[in-house]
């Protein structure tokens, strides 16, 4: 946890109780919609649905890690204690898709999860990583996680666009799981 990042949030007037409710806003290049500027750094912006903004200093996913809590078995179904990471990230890849205007592949968000599970503190030429790495890092700002739990975490997001994948060119992941959440 980063208290530091709780408080900024708070001060804000953003609710760190739920972070599900919260989520990385996608920036746009200001000439070109259809591409996006990905995040860079330490700073990324926090909004919740009401519009409200606000930017905070992330810690590196590997300072984050708090506790050495072992994870539940999530081949199934995650616990509903996980839910709130689960949907950050989810909402987060969501948005993305719909800011772009086309989903991702199924390929593509297992390739991101994995390497988000392998370097966590990496870096990736798609965009969209920088987006996820910053959900996830906002989250483990507001909520005690494990090394563990948190490589378990992103294992059953992969899990779940593996188990969507039908053939080369699937989009079934972004179809079923994220769009209902972009637009609900």
């Amino acid at each position: 946890m980063d208290w530091d990042v709780v408080e900024q949030l708070k001060r804000g007037g953003l609710d760190v109780r739920r972070p599900e409710v919260l989520q990385i806003p996608i920036r746009h290049h200001s000439r070109e919609q259809d591409r996006v500027i990905p995040l860079e750094g330490e700073e990324a912006p926090v909004a919740d649905y009401s519009g409200r903004i606000v930017t905070v200093r992330l810690k590196p996913i590997s300072r984050l890690w708090t506790g050495t809590a072992v994870p539940p078995d999530m081949t199934r179904e995650p616990p509903w204690q996980y839910r709130p990471f689960f949907l950050l990230l989810e909402t987060t890849a969501a948005v993305y898709c719909a800011a772009m205007g086309r989903p991702e592949l199924d390929s593509e968000f297992d390739r991101l999860y994995r390497q988000l599970c392998r370097w966590p503190d990496g870096h990736d030429d798609h965009p969209l990583f920088s987006y996820l790495r910053a959900a996830a890092r906002l989250y483990m700002s507001l909520r005690a996680v494990s090394q563990a739990e948190f490589e378990t975490m992103i294992q059953r997001l992969r899990q779940s666009a593996q188990h969507f994948f039908t053939h080369e060119g699937s989009i079934n992941y972004a179809q079923v799981v994220l769009y209902p959440l972009a637009f609900a």
